[in-house]
C-alpha cells in the first residue's frame, strides 16, 4: 500500500501543486492580496488535487481487470457534476446547474490530448477507434453549444434530441475487453467505495476552495476563469486519462472522455426536465 501511494504521485503532480501555489501567492502580491490567506486556500487546492489524485488512482487500480473500465470511470468522475447539478436544483438555480457540466464536454478533449502527450501516446490514442471518437466529442460538443443558443421554450426539443444523440452514441460505444493482469493485488476490492466517495466530495469541494483562493488573492476573473477553473475542475478527469494511459489503456482512456460528455449531455437533460416540471402552471 505505501509503495503505491509513492507510485501515484509523479513529477507533473508535483509540478501543478507548485504552481498553484506560486499562481495564487503571486497574484496576491501583485494585486494587493491577503498572502498568508491566500497560501492556505492554496494548500487548500492542493490538498484537494491530492485527494482526487489518489482517488482516481485506487479506482483504476481496484478495478483494473474488469471489462468496461474507460465507462465506468467515465460515470464515476462525473460525480462532481451530478452533486453540482443536485445543489442547483435544490437552490432553484436549474437551468445554471444544467449548464455545469456542460461546459465539460469542451475541457475533456483537450484534456485527453494533453494525457496524451505528457504520456508519449498522442498518436496511438489518436488512432484508437478515432471515428467514433471525433463523432462523439463533435455532436455532444455540438448539443452543449446548440443548449446555449437557443429560447428557454425550445429547450425540451433539444432534450428529445439529446437524448436520441447521446443514447445511440452510448450504445454505439466500442467494446472493451477485460484484460488479466497477473500482478498481485494491492488495494482491496472494498476501496473503491470510499474512493468514490472521497472523490466526489472532493470534486464537489474543489470549485469552492478556488474560488476562496480567488477572493483572497484578488486574481483577475477572466485569469481565474481560464487558467485555473477550467483547468482544476477537470482534475479527476484528467487524473484519469493520464493513470489509464500509462497503463496502456487507450481505449479505455477515450472512452473515459467520450462517455464523460456523453453523461454531461444526461446531466443537463434531467436538469432542463425538472426545470419544466417545477414550473408547470
Amino acid at each position: 500500500m505505501k509503495q503505491f501511494l509513492v507510485n501515484s504521485v509523479g513529477r507533473l503532480d508535483m509540478v501543478c501543486w507548485v504552481l498553484v501555489v506560486i499562481f495564487f501567492c503571486s497574484c496576491s502580491l501583485m494585486f494587493n492580496g491577503n498572502l498568508s490567506q491566500s497560501f492556505i486556500a492554496a494548500g487548500g487546492v492542493v490538498l484537494v488535487m491530492i485527494l482526487i489524485g489518489l482517488s482516481i488512482e485506487v479506482i483504476i487500480e481496484t478495478l483494473k481487470d474488469v471489462k468496461g473500465l474507460g465507462t465506468i470511470t467515465g460515470f464515476i468522475t462525473n460525480g462532481p457534476e451530478l452533486v453540482c447539478l443536485i445543489v442547483g436544483l435544490v437552490g432553484g438555480d436549474v437551468l445554471f446547474a444544467a449548464s455545469t457540466p456542460l461546459g465539460s464536454n469542451f475541457m475533456n478533449p483537450i484534456l485527453l490530448i494533453t494525457a496524451a502527450l505528457v504520456c508519449g501516446v498522442l498518436l496511438k490514442t489518436l488512432q484508437t477507434n478515432w471515428k467514433y471518437s471525433l463523432t462523439c466529442i463533435l455532436l455532444t460538443a455540438s448539443l452543449a453549444v446548440s443548449f446555449y443558443g437557443i429560447p428557454i421554450k425550445a429547450h425540451m426539443y433539444w432534450v428529445v434530441i439529446g437524448l436520441i444523440v447521446s443514447i445511440t452514441l452510448f450504445f454505439k460505444r466500442p467494446s472493451e475487453d477485460a484484460e488479466d493482469s497477473e500482478e498481485e493485488e494491492v488495494i482491496p476490492k472494498w476501496s473503491l467505495i470510499p474512493a468514490v466517495a472521497i472523490l466526489i466530495l472532493a470534486g464537489y469541494f474543489l470549485d469552492p476552495v478556488v474560488t476562496f483562493a480567488s477572493e483572497q488573492s484578488h486574481a483577475p476573473k477572466g485569469v481565474i476563469g481560464f487558467f485555473v477553473l477550467a483547468t482544476l475542475s477537470s482534475w479527476p478527469e484528467f487524473k484519469c486519462c493520464m493513470g489509464l494511459l500509462t497503463r496502456k489503456k487507450y481505449l479505455a482512456a477515450i472512452l473515459n472522455i467520450t462517455v464523460s460528455n456523453i453523461t454531461n449531455i444526461w446531466l443537463a437533460i434531467a436538469g432542463v426536465t425538472m426545470y419544466f416540471f417545477m414550473n408547470i402552471s
